[in-house]
């Protein structure tokens, strides 16, 4: 289906929380089998939705190789629907200063931070890599979602597009649409980086083309 819709390259991103273990080693074979599976389709790469626990920070500073993407510095960061507390941005940055560029994963979708959008867009304005939902842009996740989305994306402060995909039925491993929603919003150069440039970039451990001033305009 991914490929279907034009994807070339997708991240697998097990969880790496107090509910799900994540064992580097087990998962990189399981992704080679899958490899083998997909043949030449798609490239894989392996990566980690990491969650910003005390024990997975101290881990991640001491063995960052372990939790990021592939051989490059880029760290998928989810927050919790329950708890951002103010800190948390002091978090990313030690994370960065230990050589990681944190992605902050769907923001738009956290009940917490969808009350205080100003929040994301000062983590953005400090480097932090912002990415949202294309299915959140669609409305799939709701209006508070959709309206958070494109909040961000009027303001500069997405520079990546995913999938998330989970699913073959309901959480969908398509981008098209989610691309043609953010043309609609910001133009089609900046939704091609949002899909192409900037994924491209970061599954090659390069720096991001695309990442503008951020505009904190009401």
């Amino acid at each position: 289906m991914a490929a279907d819709d034009g994807v070339e390259h997708m991240v697998a991103t097990p969880h790496s929380n107090d509910r799900y273990h994540y064992d580097r080693v087990y998962l990189q074979s399981a992704l080679d089998q899958l490899r083998r599976r997909v043949g030449n389709d798609l490239k894989l790469s392996l990566g980690c939705d990491f969650h910003l626990s005390y024990e997975n920070i101290q881990d991640a500073l001491k063995n960052p190789e372990r939790y990021t993407i592939d051989e490059t510095p880029y760290l998928l960061v989810e927050l919790s629907n329950y708890s951002v507390p103010p800190q948390i941005g002091d978090s990313m940055m030690r994370l960065a200063d230990r050589g990681m560029t944190p992605i902050l994963t769907h923001p738009e979708r956290n009940p917490i931070l969808q009350k205080n959008m100003n929040r994301v867009l000062e983590w953005a304005a400090a480097g932090i890599v912002v990415q949202v939902t294309a299915s959140a842009l669609t409305g799939s996740w709701g209006d508070a979602a959709s309206r958070c989305a494109h909040w961000l994306l009027e303001r500069n402060a997405v520079h990546v597009l995913a999938s998330d995909a989970h699913n073959t039925d309901r959480r969908l491993p398509g981008l098209s649409a989610g691309r043609n929603a953010a043309a609609q919003i910001c133009g089609k150069e900046v939704a091609h980086s949002l899909v192409d440039d900037n994924p491209r970039a970061i599954v090659t451990g390069k720096p991001l083309p695309y990442f503008p001033a951020v505009e904190s305009r009401p």
